[in-house]
């Protein structure tokens, strides 16, 4: 199986995707997969660039919207976690993952698909010791703090997918584990990023969440994005002999290292994407502690044992099938012949997707992402845009690399 890997996609799929049409061509190859570290920016229509927290001059439509609106097909199938420049009010509709346009899925907060025989994981955000413990208390309109805050890892997911126990083949992270750079040629990084040398000799560069996950997990492969360069690196797990190749790619942009293919051992295929039975028993476990409020979850009120879940839900797909439900549209696409998007969804209202309510259903669970507040895309109304204030907190998408605090 040949997948091509990227870093940080902000918004510009026909690139991304000529340039793997390009290399199809030029290597006489078949790229059977995309998958996207982070900062994918799903921007459906001008209303959704009030949850993208990214400075003024940045805000731009970019081509998500082409193939959401099906003006555009995905040429390979796409699988993107998030990172900390989204369309956040579009990511907590899809919560728990699907279809943010037809053939790109995202991974949801945290996830784990099956792409052929292949296991795929991943986490969406970014590490902010500050939020690390608190609950899923965001919605949509978001405040200057909270449209910072929405997009960092919680320990909910990151526990999550601490109880997974089957192996993973891939996993995706944002930001990069941290201590990672312990384990390639941090030297030759910091000639090219000479402000990471005080952080990576502090021992505080990175994830560490995601430092935990690669610890427990040990896959293969882990890809990351978030820091605009490309790193390498080879992390030994001891004793087992099992090894982690770990690989982060740059922003999309001419002259940049931002793509990378690679051959993995596989089945053959076709292939497509699946729901993996782990991962749904796993999330059917543990949403009764959903954390809505500031208040973590709390972990005591369940017990390490699914296989009463494991066994209910490979009934559910043994009679429907693990392939995921289809995409629907909640909001309208922008239209570039109008100068506003007219119709566009309400900035300030948590709109329920068909597909997450029918992937609850299946798994009989609550819908507990709008908390009662929830509007459906038909009688959702357009109100004027507020102002938008610049952010310097985060990485600009522009070349100027700033570390958050």
């Amino acid at each position: 199986m040949k997948i091509a890997v990227e870093g940080c996609m902000h918004g510009d799929l026909d690139i991304v995707y000529q340039t793997i049409q390009h290399l199809e061509k030029l290597q006489d190859i078949k790229v059977d997969l995309l998958l996207c570290c982070g900062d994918f920016q799903a921007i459906r229509n001008e209303r959704d660039m009030q949850s993208l927290n990214v400075p003024h001059k940045f805000k731009e439509m970019k081509s998500f919207w082409k193939y959401y609106s099906g003006q555009e097909v995905a040429p390979i199938p796409t699988i993107f976690i998030g990172g900390n420049h989204e369309a956040s009010n579009y990511m907590w509709e899809l919560y728990y993952g699907g279809w943010a346009a037809p053939n790109i899925f995202f991974l949801g907060c945290a996830g784990v698909v099956k792409f052929g025989n292949i296991r795929i994981g991943g986490l969406s955000g970014i590490y902010n010791a500050r939020h690390y413990r608190q609950g899923h208390d965001e919605r949509p309109p978001y405040n200057q703090d909270t449209i910072r805050s929405v997009y960092h890892v919680r320990e909910y997911d990151v526990h999550k997918l601490m109880q997974v126990t089957e192996p993973i083949d891939i996993f995706l992270s944002h930001d990069w584990p941290l201590g990672i750079t312990d384990c390639g040629n941090w030297q030759q990084l910091v000639r090219f990023k000479p402000h990471f040398e005080e952080e990576i000799q502090a021992g505080t560069l990175g994830n560490r969440a995601a430092a935990e996950l690669l610890e427990k997990l040990k896959p293969p492969y882990w890809f990351s994005a978030h820091l605009h360069c490309k790193f390498a690196a080879l992390v030994d797990h001891g004793k087992d002999g099992q090894k982690t190749k770990f690989l982060a790619l740059d922003k999309c942009l001419p002259q940049r290292r931002f793509l990378q293919i690679l051959e993995i051992e596989s089945d053959s295929g076709p292939f497509e994407i699946q729901y993996d039975e782990e991962w749904l028993a796993i999330t059917r476990k543990f949403n009764s502690i959903f954390p809505l409020t500031k208040a973590n979850a709390n972990f005591r009120d369940t017990t390490p044992d699914i296989q009463e879940c494991r066994e209910f839900v490979r009934s559910k797909l043994e009679a429907r099938g693990a392939k995921p439900f289809e995409f629907a549209q909640t909001a309208p696409a922008f239209d570039p012949n109008q100068s506003r998007s007219m119709g566009s969804s309400r900035g300030d209202e948590c709109l329920r997707n068909p597909q997450t309510e029918s992937f609850l259903q299946l798994l009989e669970l609550p819908y507990l992402l709008d908390q009662g507040n929830a509007v459906t895309a038909a009688n959702a109304y357009h109100r004027p845009s507020p102002s938008i204030q610049r952010d310097t907190e985060e990485i600009p998408i522009d070349d100027i690399d700033e570390t958050e605090d």
